[in-house]
């Protein structure tokens, strides 16, 4: 049978920039193995396949696939699914701005909007608090890994963390644009130094930015998923709320930041991270962006 798909530009609205997506709409029948292959054969970061949600009341279940892999949470399958689901629900003539969909990391409550004839905004509230897992690598593994001076790693209060928000990242501050320009994997080091071991994925993150107005420029690097980099990361923005609130002094009530990827791979991307406080703690974060329809088909 044929299956229909729709690719999407996430975390921007440009087309071209952000970071790809392909959404398969005609999901029910595939198992794992054939949607692991599908996932391959596009061989984007994400790939997610789309069905009928287990309660009625949600939107839809997804399932999330790297190349090598499947995911229980990740950030740019979320807003950009949601984003096509508005879509077509706005060209049916209905759209609700809240939808639910089922994730294997739980629910995910997402605000939508169409903004354009193939651009849309969502705005998801994470469905799992983030937490520090083990400690981060010795620097000097760190450093070799990444193929930075290990002087280069850290500012003000930031020092290597490792935290989760469903998918586990270490998280490597880095002094200036320049070093996080120069990064160079040493894939020979990487299961020694980027942990957790069973997600060994590197968020590398410094407080300069390409733009005013944003807050973090980053990059993120996955080469046991297949995914050597990639241009924008919401599961790794996600989690980085854990690192926030560990190094940053925020005060009660809402913040918001901004944090941009992808500009090194010619994909710029802008994920926004909203986090609510009190009493000194984390009490809620979503992750917005928007979303940009690229192409459609079928698969034969």
């Amino acid at each position: 049978m044929t299956r229909r798909f729709v690719t999407l530009d996430v975390f921007t609205t440009t087309p071209h920039a952000g970071n790809p997506l392909a959404v398969v709409l005609d999901s029910d029948g595939l198992d794992t193995a054939a949607m692991q292959a599908i996932a391959r054969e596009f061989n984007l970061s994400e790939t997610v396949f789309v069905s009928a949600a287990a309660d009625p009341a949600h939107r839809a279940a997804l399932r999330i696939f790297t190349p090598s892999r499947e995911l229980p949470f990740a950030g740019h399958p979320t807003v950009g699914t949601a984003v096509l689901l508005a879509l077509r629900d706005a060209a049916e003539g209905r759209g609700p701005e809240l939808i639910v969909l089922e994730e294997q990391v739980g629910l995910v409550p997402c605000a939508v909007s169409v903004t354009g004839p193939r651009v849309g905004h969502a705005v998801f509230t994470l469905p799992r608090l983030p937490v520090q897992l083990e400690p981060a690598a010795a620097l000097p593994l760190l450093a070799g890994a990444l193929g930075l001076d290990r002087r280069e790693i850290g500012f003000d209060r930031h020092v290597p963390s490792v935290v989760s928000a469903g998918v586990g990242f270490t998280f490597v501050p880095v002094s200036s644009l320049e070093a996080l320009a120069g990064v160079r994997l040493d894939t020979t080091l990487w299961a020694q130094a980027i942990r957790p071991a069973d997600q060994p994925n590197a968020f590398v993150y410094c407080r300069r930015t390409h733009h005013a107005g944003h807050d973090f420029h980053a990059r993120m690097f996955a080469p046991a998923m297949g995914v050597r980099e990639d241009p924008a990361t919401g599961a790794a923005v996600a989690a980085f709320a854990g690192v926030i609130m560990r190094f940053e002094q925020l005060g009660d009530g809402e913040h918001r930041f901004t944090i941009e990827q992808g500009y090194e791979m010619g994909r710029p991307s802008q994920i926004t991270l909203e986090l609510a406080v009190a009493d000194g703690a984390l009490v809620s974060a979503r992750i917005g962006g928007s979303a940009v329809m690229i192409s459609e088909g079928v698969l034969l």
